[in-house]
């Protein structure tokens, strides 16, 4: 009787480590304070708790049986993975992993926006005044907010908060504003057919935290591509600059002796007319005192821009580059040279096998000269993909082994001269020409050498009076390629727009961002091919199905 007794007993004791649990977790929630007394009686609980276990247990055998073996294995597990997946959880909280697996990173930010937001000197704030919060254009404003703390967007009903719309401008629903401090900008309005596009948050949220603006000048008077909009204009060209903040100016030298002391770019964009002698030595005055200039120079034309050419160990070739490898993508014919091979240089680094394409291009020769660094850019594909025609005239275009040149053609090269400029008021001369070979012996030469290392300079006598400056020049042989309508198909605004950036020497401005598009993975599929698939999906696959399950139940039965 006393051996039941204590049986009953140890019970009872086990009971009461649940309940003294129980009182110690409401004691501690309905007080929201754990304290001593919330503790004590769950440290209690728990030891009597586990002393009953243990006690039974050993009058039971309660262990060693194979049910709770298996029963404590599952809950093991199940509190393993019950502990991993709140681990998991708790990571995933604190730490943002993410991949992009399109083909085309159409859901990562390019990396000119991430560097751009991820050095932001003060905090900026995306105001969205729409009602609809659109998931595409949410998720792109969460890229760039995983970028800085400094970056923040909302989204307003402008007719909840009417103050703060009047207060920006708002016109209309979708207008998207940056703003940042004192400064507000609109960077445009989204609707059901235009998101939000990163290039132009890019572009605005640069304009935005830069305040040096650089003034772009472009060379007019020649038979130059038209600034406005109209045929074979530039417009889009002069769009992208004004949206990457530099300021463009129309320039006539034949009005003007010189060129502007506040130009950080001259570009020359396909002169159809030869420059008077005065105007090509301005253009040498200008590169001189530490100038950038930007030349497109389309075949069949003479700009008399030879003279400043030799001096950078630049060949005009008057024959016509001819790649038949993109005939069939571009749709322009041979005489529109598809280039998706690249140099490694700043404009192009984040270019990879992109295309680009240059109707009516000439290709350019490329010689050392001594203090000149000249990294080609544009390298069409090898002969018998490319050659340099020298038969303009003929409809039908192949290769001549005695006149024409041999592929890859060099299509655009950037250059750098670093030289001594006494002072501000005295410009430095500049240096003589080497003599270049004549077009007979450098027509057989490869037209893409390796890049031409930069002679040292020479030693001045009094360096304190000195100062080194860097000219920066860019020769491209052709301009079509920047022509509106043109301009936005593939890299070639990225071309455009990031020589006059590098050119510009303002190490902040970011580069191009290309547009990012999705690879058309459609399948065009004939009638006959569409009933053929509709016939096997909802008839022929499920015969197949009930013919094999009634194939297991034979052999089964």
């Amino acid at each position: 009787m006393k051996i039941v007794a204590k049986k009953k007993l140890w019970k009872y004791l086990f009971w009461l480590g649940p309940f003294l649990i129980a009182v110690g977790l409401t004691a501690g929630l309905v007080s929201e304070h754990w304290g001593l007394i919330p503790l004590v009686f769950l440290i209690a609980g728990v030891v009597i708790s586990g002393l009953g276990i243990i006690w039974q247990s050993y009058e039971t055998n309660w262990w060693k049986r194979r049910s709770t073996q298996a029963g404590t294995n599952a809950v093991v597990a199940t509190l393993a993975v019950l502990a991993i997946l709140g681990l998991i959880n708790f990571l995933g909280t604190r730490y943002h992993l993410r991949s992009d697996l399109t083909e085309s990173q159409l859901f990562t930010l390019a990396p000119q926006s991430r560097e751009l937001v991820s050095v932001l000197p003060q905090p900026v704030k995306v105001w969205v005044f729409d009602v609809n919060q659109n998931p595409q254009d949410r998720e792109l404003l969460e890229n760039y907010q995983r970028q800085s703390s400094k970056f923040k967007y909302e989204y307003i009903d402008p007719q909840t908060r009417p103050g703060l719309a009047e207060k920006f401008g708002v016109k209309d629903y979708g207008e998207v504003y940056l703003e940042s401090g004192n400064k507000r900008q609109l960077v445009q309005t989204v609707n059901q057919n235009e998101r939000l596009s990163e290039i132009r948050l890019t572009s605005r949220l640069q304009q935005l935290t830069n305040s040096t603006t650089a003034k772009v000048y472009l060379l007019q008077g020649h038979g130059e591509r038209q600034l406005s909009a109209g045929k074979d204009a530039i417009s889009q060209a002069v769009q992208g600059l004004g949206d990457k903040n530099f300021t463009t100016s129309p320039l006539n030298l034949g009005e003007t002796s010189k060129v502007p002391q506040d130009a950080s770019v001259v570009i020359v964009a396909g002169p159809k007319r030869g420059l008077f002698e005065g105007e090509v030595k301005a253009l040498q005055e200008y590169l001189n005192r530490g100038g950038n200039l930007l030349l497109m120079i389309d075949p069949n034309t003479d700009p008399k821009l030879n003279s400043l050419l030799q001096e950078w160990g630049v060949r005009l070739d008057n024959r016509l580059a001819v790649d038949v490898s993109g005939e069939s993508v571009v749709g322009l014919g041979p005489a529109a040279p598809l280039v998706t091979e690249y140099g490694q240089h700043p404009i192009t680094k984040d270019f990879g096998n992109g295309n680009s394409f240059y109707p009516i291009a000439r290709p350019l020769e490329i010689i050392s000269v001594p203090g000149v660094q000249a990294t080609p850019l544009l390298r069409t594909k090898p002969y018998p993909n490319s050659w340099a025609e020298s038969d303009l005239q003929s409809e039908k275009l192949e290769f001549n082994a005695d006149k024409d040149l041999k592929g890859p053609l060099t299509l655009g090269v950037a250059l750098t001269r670093k030289q001594a400029a006494k002072s501000a008021s005295t410009p430095q001369p500049a240096p003589k020409p080497s003599p270049l070979p004549s077009p007979t012996t450098q027509s057989k030469a490869s037209p893409t050498p390796p890049a031409t290392p930069a002679s040292p300079a020479s030693p001045t006598p009094n360096p304190s009076s000195q100062t080194a400056t860097e000219s920066r020049l860019v020769v491209l042989g052709n301009s079509d390629f920047a022509t509106d309508g043109l301009f936005q198909q593939q890299l070639n605004g990225d071309v455009f727009l990031n020589s006059v950036t590098w050119l510009s020497q303002q190490d902040q401005q970011p580069l191009s961002i290309r547009p990012k598009e999705p690879k058309n993975r459609r399948i065009t599929l004939t009638t006959t091919q569409g009933n053929l698939l509709i016939l096997s999906s909802l008839l022929v696959l499920p015969l197949i199905g009930f013919a094999i399950a009634v194939i297991i139940w034979w052999k089964r039965r």
